[in-house]
């Protein structure tokens, strides 16, 4: 009998292999985070959006718990395991399970290194435009000899809709060519956006700029 997955929809996409904090609340995903934690078992995070989840998803086991709060809550500290994609969804308990089939690369071909360096390279720049427009430094180091850097340098991207599609590839040099080719236009719509916000001017009533 397949086991079901625990599933916890979140506003975010999580890599294998990469850290990922939680701050845990709600009732129904502290029995579920605290049993994963007593067990040793992973749970699913899957991207959640407006009416629905994204079928394809990344286990996390938990790393430490990292504070108790008095009313309940914590914060734990998990870690990306396994990529899945969901074939149905069970609703029986409190919280989301759903039937998972796991999947890996289909091509293992090690990235020319010339593709490497302009991926690094694009990462270094995006990094700096994130500084200078006093953006929030997630403290990644990326590994050029990590087997899968493109997933290092994808957690990066503040853009969900791009993080899930790499989640999704199964090719390191698929990955690598896409986050090069999206990171020179995603940086031009971050700064023409932050422009924007310092020539528009509030409408008189205190409110903020709309982001474009």
């Amino acid at each position: 009998m397949t086991r079901l997955l625990p599933l916890f929809p979140l506003q975010l996409v999580v890599f294998p292999g990469n850290p990922l904090p939680l701050h845990i609340f709600e009732p129904r995903y502290r029995e579920m985070v605290g049993e994963a934690d007593r067990n040793g078992t992973e749970f699913g995070i899957v991207l959640a959006r407006e009416g629905g989840i994204v079928n394809i998803g990344c286990t996390v086991r938990v790393d430490q718990i990292l504070e108790h709060y008095p009313d309940g809550r914590f914060d734990v500290m998990t870690r990306g395991e396994r990529r899945f994609q969901i074939l149905s969804v069970n609703q029986e308990l409190a919280y989301l399970r759903g039937e998972v089939e796991y999947f890996e690369d289909q091509d293992w071909t090690r990235p020319p290194q010339d593709l490497i360096l302009r991926a690094l390279d694009a990462f270094n720049t995006l990094k700096r435009s994130l500084e200078e427009s006093g953006g929030k430094d997630q403290g990644i180091d990326p590994d050029p000899e990590h087997p899968r850097l493109s997933f290092q340098l994808a957690q990066a991207v503040d853009d969900l809709e791009f993080q899930s599609r790499i989640l999704r590839s199964r090719s390191e040099i698929e990955r690598l060519t896409e986050f090069t080719k999206f990171t020179a236009t995603h940086i031009e719509r971050r700064e023409y956006a932050a422009r924007l916000k310092k020539a528009i001017p509030t409408n008189g009533h205190g409110h903020k700029h709309i982001d474009i």
